[in-house]
C-alpha cells in the first residue's frame, strides 16, 4: 500500500502505539522498518526509470535535512505531550488526505522546469521535516503536491515521492537509532515484511499505471475516514 500511494504509517505507527511502545520508540521503530520498505520500491521506480533523477539531486539532501530536523524536535518533545500530539496529527493526516483528493481526470500539461524545481524542493524540506517528527502519509502528501501542483501523472508522482521518503526516513532513523529509539527486535522482523511489500507494491504500479494507483490512493483516503469516524465513536462512547 505504502510503495503505490503512502500512507503506510498510518497502520503502522497506531499498531506500534497499541503494542505498547512509548510514542518516541513508536516513532523511531516506525522508521526502522519503513526504510527498508521505501528503499525497495525505490529501487524498482528507478529501474522502471520512472524517476527523476535530476530532482533527485536537490530533493534528496533537502528531505534529509527537514526530516533529521523533525526528529531533533520530536525527541526534545516528553512523551506525555507527545502522545495527544501523536493523536492529533494522526486525525490531521486523515482530514488533509481526504481534502487533497488527485483529480479524477488527466493531469494535464507539467508545469515549467524551474517553478517545478521550486515547489518540489519546498515540499521535500516541508514535509521531510513533518516525516521526521510524525510521518504517516508522507508519501500521500507527496504525491497529491506532484499531481496537483506540479501537474505530473501519478506514476511519476509516486516515483518521485519515493526519492524523498527513501530521504527522509533514512534521516529519521539515523537519529533515532543514535537516541535508542529504535527497537530493532520488532523493526527487523518488520523490515523483512517491508522490503517485499515494498517492491512487489511498486512493481504493481510499474505495470498497472496511473489507474490503477489512483484507485489505491482512494482507498487509503477511504480507510482514513472509516478508521477516524470509528475512533471518534469509540471514543465518544466512554464515559
Amino acid at each position: 500500500m505504502d510503495a503505490v500511494g503512502g500512507g503506510g504509517g498510518l497502520i503502522t505507527v497506531p499498531a506500534l502505539l497499541a503494542a505498547g511502545l512509548p510514542p518516541h520508540v513508536a516513532l523511531g521503530t516506525n522508521k526502522g522498518q519503513s526504510v527498508f520498505g521505501s528503499f525497495a520500491s525505490l529501487v524498482r521506480y528507478a529501474h522502471a526509470g520512472l524517476v527523476d533523477r535530476r530532482a533527485a539531486r536537490y530533493a534528496f539532501p533537502l528531505a534529509f535535512a527537514g526530516s533529521a530536523a523533525g526528529v531533533a524536535l520530536a525527541l526534545a518533545v516528553r512523551p506525555e505531550i507527545l502522545r495527544p500530539v501523536v493523536l492529533v496529527l494522526l486525525i490531521a493526516a486523515a482530514v488533509a488526505v481526504l481534502a487533497a483528493r488527485p483529480p479524477a481526470g488527466s493531469p494535464g500539461a507539467e508545469v515549467p522546469r524551474r517553478r517545478a524545481d521550486v515547489i518540489w524542493a519546498l515540499a521535500a524540506l516541508s514535509i521531510g521535516a513533518y516525516d521526521g517528527f510524525f510521518g504517516p502519509g508522507t508519501g500521500t502528501f507527496l504525491i497529491l503536491v506532484a499531481v496537483a501542483f506540479l501537474k505530473r501523472p501519478l506514476s511519476r508522482a509516486t516515483a518521485d515521492a519515493k526519492v524523498v521518503n527513501f530521504a527522509s526516513n533514512a534521516a529519521a532513523v539515523a537519529v533515532f537509532a543514535t537516541r535508542g529509539a529504535v527497537l530493532w527486535s520488532v523493526a527487523l522482523p518488520m523490515a523483512a515484511a517491508q522490503l517485499l511489500g515494498g517492491f512487489l507494491g511498486a512493481h504493481l504500479a510499474v505495470r498497472r499505471g496511473d489507474r490503477f494507483i489512483r484507485g489505491v490512493v482512494l482507498m487509503i483516503v477511504l480507510a482514513l475516514v472509516v478508521k477516524i469516524a470509528r475512533d471518534l465513536y469509540v471514543s465518544g462512547m466512554k464515559p
